[in-house]
């Protein structure tokens, strides 16, 4: 394939970052070692957690990149969170846990990992929730850095392109964890990936990788001929030995069936998951408010995780997750890129 973002590959299937732990830089330079390239997971990282992982990393290959979350806050009702708390409460008092009594508003530390950066600069750098201004794009760019922007219509699209950017990752509906829309408020209506690929590539004079739901060596080659440079997956790299994924995650992975569903009731922004009693009690009564639902239900999450009680645990999942197959991550993406 030719190159992306300046970046020689030869493997058109990418890893694609996926915070709060399945995403290591064991996987990442595993992508790397077969001609792909891999997505550190800045978010719920500090600056210094981030900059050991790419040290890690950087000492296997240069060919890798870095996602944050570009702040693009939800702001939560107090009421409704005040509400939202009080719901949560039995089940906090289950694990042993606190929860916070006010909402926590944060930037995911966005200064510092920019200035993370833009000191010690990577190949690539993508963003998710917000588009960061010109300003900030041009200086990773002066830099060094290429940068890229996850978008999910042709009017982010457009919107990412004005700034500046070098690639787009077009998300689709279908993708695991949360969803990269700028309107949160308003999740991305279910649309077919190669379609939606089609629309973006032919209205931007930009490089666009395709992300999400993407479950077989079929669905890259829709993608690809669709107009996509190259396909980004996710869920398929969960269970892979690389992978930091949690055990109670991986066990539901293996062990449910069924359709997955779109929830705000983890983190008060749209993410698909598989369907659990956490998501069936506290979807319909969840408010808006990232990422003031994030830190309010974590301790909860955290517990429960440990507790191997996969109940209350966000079970991030794309669509086509009953493909996902245990291995080296090295095996699945050449698995996914030439059948």
């Amino acid at each position: 394939m030719p190159t992306l973002a300046g970046l020689p590959l030869t493997l058109p299937v990418l890893a694609a970052p996926m915070a709060g732990g399945p995403t290591t830089p064991a996987l990442v330079t595993a992508a790397a070692e077969v001609g792909s390239l891999g997505f550190l997971a800045g978010g719920y990282r500090t600056p210094e957690q981030l900059a050991r992982q790419i040290g890690e990393v950087r000492a296997v290959t240069e060919t890798f990149g870095v996602n944050l979350f570009a702040p693009n806050p939800v702001p939560v009702d107090p009421d409704a969170y005040a509400r939202y708390a009080i719901e949560l409460r039995p089940a906090a008092g289950r694990f042993g846990v606190t929860l916070p009594n006010r909402p926590v508003q944060d930037d995911d530390g966005w200064s510092g990992k920019l200035d993370l950066l833009l000191a010690d600069p990577v190949p690539l750098v993508s963003f998710t929730f917000g588009v960061p201004t010109a300003d900030v794009i041009r200086a990773l760019r002066s830099a060094g850095s290429a940068v890229a922007q996850t978008v999910t219509n042709a009017e982010e699209a457009g919107v990412a392109a004005g700034a500046g950017v070098d690639l787009l990752i077009v998300q689709g509906s279908a993708a695991g964890g949360h969803s990269a829309t700028l309107t949160p408020h308003r999740p991305p209506e279910p649309r077919p990936l190669p379609d939606l690929v089609r629309e973006v590539a032919g209205s931007h004079r930009l490089p666009v990788v395709a992300a999400g739901g993407l479950d077989s060596s079929a669905a890259v080659a829709q993608s690809l001929r669709a107009g996509a440079a190259a396909a980004m997956v996710g869920t398929a790299l969960l269970l892979t030995e690389e992978a930091g994924t949690s055990a109670v995650h991986r066990g539901a992975i293996v062990e449910r069936s069924g359709p997955t569903v779109v929830t705000r009731a983890f983190t008060g922004r749209p993410a698909r998951a598989l369907p659990n009693e956490f998501t069936h009690r506290f979807d319909p009564v969840a408010p808006l408010g990232y990422p003031a639902l994030h830190h309010l239900t974590s301790p909860l999450r955290r517990a429960a995780a440990a507790a191997g009680d996969a109940e209350w645990v966000h079970l991030w999942a794309g669509t086509g997750y009953p493909a996902s197959t245990s291995g080296s991550a090295k095996a699945i993406l050449q698995r996914l890129a030439n059948g």
